[in-house]
Formats: structure tokens, C-alpha cells, sequence
């Protein structure tokens, strides 16, 4: 599987996929009745060809998973983290474009290549 297909992580999965993972990681907060959330899947997977590689896209369901949500004090969705070897390096609370969104996804990946 490539690594810049969405990959829904639970708490069971979290450390692997996120904390460990090699690539940063955009980790996407949602939920399936959110409007916003939903406007933004589909600009993901727009970017990700981009990014194939250098970004790990990940999505966690508030609804599913609210532990993970409270443990990085989500308190509005859509929230985008941007994750990198484990810390927080930025993040998005609410929809700022596609233009916001990939300016954050350039910032990440350049930051993967660093390492």
C-alpha cells in the first residue's frame, strides 16, 4: 500500500502509523457529519500524488476515537496536526483552503527530507 493513501488510525494503530512512522505525517480529525471534514478528502487526495513518499496522510474519526482527539486538545473539526518523529510541528483548526493546506503538506515534507 503507499504510504500517502489515507490511512484511518485508531488508538490501536496510532503509535505505529503516527508516533513511528519514518515519514511526517498530516493527521486529519473528522467526522462523517461535518461538512467542512468532508471538503477536505477529496483535496487530499488531489495533493497526495504530490506528496507520495514524503507525506503519510492520516485520519482519525473524533466520533470513533475521542481519546485521541482529546489527547491533542482537538476542540474543533476539521483539525489538521502535522506531525513529525512523534511532536506536533503545526496545525490547521478548521477549513483554510486548499492553498493553506498544501503550503502546510510542503512544510512537512521538506521537513522529512531534512532528516
Amino acid at each position: 500500500m503507499s504510504e500517502i493513501l489515507p490511512i484511518h488510525v485508531t488508538s490501536k494503530t496510532f503509535e505505529a502509523e503516527v508516533l513511528q512512522s519514518e515519514l511526517p505525517v498530516i493527521i486529519d480529525f473528522w467526522a462523517p457529519w461535518c461538512g467542512p471534514c468532508r471538503m477536505i478528502g477529496p483535496v487530499l487526495g488531489e495533493l497526495a500524488p504530490k506528496y507520495e513518499g514524503r507525506v503519510k496522510i492520516a485520519k482519525v474519526t473524533v466520533d470513533e476515537e475521542p481519546e485521541l482527539a482529546m489527547s491533542f486538545k482537538v476542540r474543533g473539526i476539521p483539525a489538521l496536526y502535522a506531525v513529525k518523529d512523534g511532536d506536533v510541528v503545526d496545525k490547521i483548526v478548521g477549513w483554510g483552503g486548499k492553498a493553506r493546506l498544501e503550503e502546510t503538506l510542503e512544510k512537512l515534507a521538506e521537513m522529512g527530507e531534512e532528516s
